[in-house]
């Protein structure tokens, strides 16, 4: 099999101490809150993926000089293809922030960085504390000699 590695986009809504995030409906982590974010599409920088998924998923326009690149993360899910996530943090926007994907997402709300909701979708839940805690980079879910999937005690932070 081809190695194939998804490359992410998440974005921080953030004011007042507070994130954006959306309770996802149906399908892939059915009733879990996550922010606005997506795969980056064939050809678009990575800093365009996170404008678009913030326009598409709560209707926001985000000016790419006010974008701030907080976290990366890659990460190995348990059965699931390496993952590459860039958590971007914008603190000022064009629009008030709106569930623009009903058939995707059930509700959005604010929440304070300090007292996250229960029920966050995990690695991006886990760069969303990094990001609060200042921590730029982290690997999950790799073995440290060799690449393979490690045991679920290392990867337990994003389970």
């Amino acid at each position: 099999m081809p190695h194939r590695t998804i490359v992410d986009v998440h974005v921080l809504l953030v004011r007042d101490g507070e994130v954006l995030l959306s309770q996802r409906r149906g399908g892939y982590a059915a009733g879990q809150w996550h922010m606005p974010s997506g795969k980056l599409e064939p050809g678009e920088s990575i800093e365009h993926a996170a404008i678009r998924e913030a326009r598409e998923e709560v209707g926001v326009d985000l000016d790419p000089a006010a974008l701030r690149c907080v976290h990366a993360s890659h990460v190995l899910p348990p059965g699931e293809d390496p993952r590459v996530g860039f958590f971007f943090e914008a603190t000022a926007w064009t629009g008030e922030p709106a569930n623009r994907e009903p058939e995707k997402c059930s509700a959005i709300g604010w929440f304070d960085l300090d007292h996250l909701p229960d029920g966050m979708v995990p690695y991006p839940a886990a760069g969303l504390m990094a990001y609060r805690d200042g921590v730029p980079f982290a690997v999950d879910g790799w073995s440290e000699s060799d690449d393979r999937p490690a045991d679920a005690t290392r990867y337990s932070v994003l389970t």
